[in-house]
């Protein structure tokens, strides 16, 4: 048995990246997002391979990096309205509710890791039917992903250490925030970059299910 086959199999808790990952917002992102791109004369394709799984901020420093403070803050309002309210195409990742179900059947502690703040998370969970027990946002912690500290927040508040909680994620700053923080790195939405890889939530599913009928 290899050291991830030894990891999965003692998994305690489950935490879950949201956009991409729990819930399916990419028509919302990337139409948001390309009409920024489209205002700011910045080419639509850099700025969708750029945004998935940064916060608002990150994402516009990163192409105005020159922005004066008040003209950042005013823009990120102004995103953060148009991504809380343009929710009708938000709904669960496919396969997703089913194992959340199975997760709280089978009594496993889960949650959700996201770069966005509480007010966004807490509106595209909501029109993906999800409640969460536990929701780490970019409030919640000093430094957003890439950096592990929600994924250190979220184990710690799951009552289990790093290496016994799976991270799922499908972002580049995602991954890296989840392996730093010591965690097993689960990787859907067509990632390579992780200790498991699986096609979406429906696979890690069949596989945490297999696991555990063992």
């Amino acid at each position: 048995m290899t050291r991830t086959d030894q990891q999965l199999a003692d998994f305690q808790a489950v935490l879950f990246d949201m956009d991409g990952t729990l819930v399916d917002s990419t028509v919302a992102v990337e139409s948001i997002w390309s009409a920024w791109a489209e205002r700011n004369s910045i080419p639509t394709a850099d700025v969708l391979a750029w945004c998935h799984g940064r916060n608002v901020a990150a994402t516009i420093t990163h192409f105005l990096p020159h922005i004066a403070p008040e003209t950042l803050q005013s823009m990120v309002s102004a995103q953060l309205d148009q991504e809380c309210t343009q929710l009708a195409s938000v709904k669960p990742a496919a396969g997703g509710l089913e194992l959340l179900i199975w997760l709280d059947a089978h009594h496993i502690p889960w949650g959700v890791v996201t770069n966005a703040p509480r007010r966004l998370a807490l509106a595209r969970l909501g029109a993906a039917t999800i409640d969460p027990p536990l929701l780490v946002t970019l409030e919640d912690v000093e430094h957003g992903k890439p950096a592990p500290d929600g994924y250190l927040h979220g184990a710690r508040s799951c009552g289990v250490a790093p290496t016994r909680a799976l991270a799922v994620e499908d972002s580049a700053p995602g991954i890296a925030a989840a392996r730093s923080a010591g965690t097993v790195v689960v990787a859907v939405g067509g990632r390579k970059d992780a200790d498991v890889v699986c096609h979406d939530l429906v696979d890690l599913h069949r596989l945490l299910a297999q696991i555990r009928s063992k």
